[in-house]
């Protein structure tokens, strides 16, 4: 499976790489926003975006709405992993098309079950 995090974090990014390496998921790309993310999609579809919500230059709500405008892009799964944990923002994300929700600090355990529950596993 091909997955792509779209953090502008450095370590969180490095934090949900060893999590899916642990998981037995290698063919991992790295983006530090949405827009970055966008032009490494063209290049290679993933199945799962792993989007943060604050970043700069593109935030996860945006690129959650630009993937979700593209029907190239309906089989990509999208699941926030966010430490946003109003209400409205989780409303947000999934009202623009997000598949799942995560709140950081986010376990092994968690990632797990939430890709179970996106059927990737």
């Amino acid at each position: 499976m091909r997955i792509l995090i779209v953090d502008d974090s450095r370590t969180m990014r490095l934090v949900l790489r060893r999590m899916l390496s642990q998981l037995g998921e290698t063919d991992v790309d790295e983006a530090e926003h949405g827009a970055d993310a966008l032009d490494k999609m063209v290049v290679k579809v993933p199945d799962l975006a792993l989007v943060d919500w604050n970043m700069p230059t593109m935030g996860g709500l945006e690129f959650v709405k630009a993937v979700r405008e593209e029907r190239h892009y309906d089989k990509v799964r999208l699941m926030v992993v966010t430490s946003e944990s109003s209400p409205r923002v989780v409303y947000d994300a999934l009202k623009a098309g997000a598949d799942e929700y995560a709140m950081k600090p986010i376990t092994i355990e968690i990632m797990e079950d939430k890709m179970q529950l996106l059927g990737l596993t």
